[in-house]
């Protein structure tokens, strides 16, 4: 990475995943989608979640771990996304995560939400893509924005880290190591996800490996 940031490790100790989703595969409920939110500028179309695979499609999940309800954690290694519910389940939604050279792991939380979120490419993403050059300045939120339908912004120590947990205009996507660093979910999902999260959440991204 070349953002001049600091992101605290996770050591394998705190977060075992084992600990965390051990046996969760044995009992997984469907949740269904839910409408847009009322002022929404940009009401989604349906999405086939069977053009993704079971493992990336959103689910209820057992959760055994010791985590507070409404943190979010982030398997970078699984490409899955889970916020604690209570009564030892999680939500778990499929997401993509930053390819080689651009994952990273810590601890984050989430300082600011928006919809349709304006995106602005980073320096060193217009160095190695010049034709994003055209929205240095910002390119205004909608459908064809790269963020997606809602954006969480993960603050560190009160600084924005410039990683986000956003929506797509690439679902399939999904499952995949396929970003600059920032978490991308189905558009519905990053709503549904949105709705569910205050300012302030405590949000875990785990190395792979761990």
């Amino acid at each position: 990475m070349t953002r001049s940031i600091h992101i605290e490790q996770v050591s394998a100790k705190r977060l075992s995943r084992r600990a965390f989703f051990a046996g969760a595969a044995a009992t997984i409920l469907a949740v269904p989608a839910r409408a847009d939110d009322a002022d929404d500028p940009y009401p989604l179309p349906p999405f086939d979640y069977k053009r993704l695979p079971p493992d990336f499609r959103r689910a209820v999940v057992a959760y055994n771990g010791r985590h507070w309800p409404g943190t979010i954690i982030i398997d970078t290694s699984s490409r899955q996304l889970y916020i604690v519910l209570e009564n030892k389940t999680a939500i778990r939604y499929g997401c993509a995560v930053g390819r080689d050279g651009f994952r990273w792991a810590g601890l984050a939380d989430v300082g600011r939400k928006v919809m349709w979120p304006r995106w602005t490419p980073p320096k060193d993403m217009i160095a190695r893509s010049p034709e994003k050059a055209k929205w240095a300045n910002g390119m205004p939120g909608g459908p064809d924005n790269p963020l997606g339908a809602r954006a969480l912004y993960l603050f560190q120590n009160g600084n924005d880290t410039l990683y986000r947990i956003h929506g797509t205009t690439e679902p399939l996507s999904i499952g995949k190591n396929a970003s600059s660093g920032c978490i991308r979910m189905v558009n519905q999902d990053v709503v549904d996800l949105y709705r569910r999260v205050p300012v302030g959440s405590r949000v875990i991204v785990m190395a792979e490996g761990v």
